[in-house]
């Protein structure tokens, strides 16, 4: 049992990972289809001969990359990313969602584990510390860069 690359027309990776899923094959396994993989689907199978003829019948599913992969080699793919990484104490960032949607504030303080970040808004008046979660900002400033 191996992972396999099957390359894809652009765009077309999520259409391509459903069709191969939906085939009742048995020896498929997994079908994987990551965001920041583009062109690709990565496809847990026994072989790549039952792959090769799942894809004949598979719009916009090229070929097969010869060889496999192992599991290691995929499975940053599997863990999902923090919202909060990438955003250091000190950033500059505007509020994306939210009642202060469209707001620049500072980052304080960053908590990894509950995925928040607690900024402090720029136009208050009093300044007020807003904890919001990592996805309802977006990075404008770093004092890193």
């Amino acid at each position: 049992m191996g992972v396999y690359a099957v390359k894809t027309t652009a765009s077309q990776e999520q259409t391509v990972a459903s069709m191969i899923a939906n085939r009742e094959e048995p020896e498929i396994h997994a079908v994987l289809s990551p965001e920041s993989l583009t062109s690709y689907v990565m496809v847990e199978a026994d072989g790549s001969a039952v792959l090769n003829r799942v894809m004949e019948e598979i719009p916009h599913a090229r070929s097969l990359v010869p060889g496999e992969s192992s599991i290691s080699e995929v499975e940053h793919f599997l863990s999902p990313k923090p919202d909060v990484e990438g955003i250091a104490e000190g950033d500059i960032v505007e509020l994306i969602a939210g009642p202060f949607k469209g707001e620049k504030a500072q980052v304080q303080r960053i908590d990894e584990g509950k995925d928040q970040v607690t900024v402090e808004l720029y136009e208050a008046t009093v300044p007020i510390p807003v904890t919001v979660r990592g996805d309802q900002i977006r990075v404008l400033d770093s004092e890193e860069r």
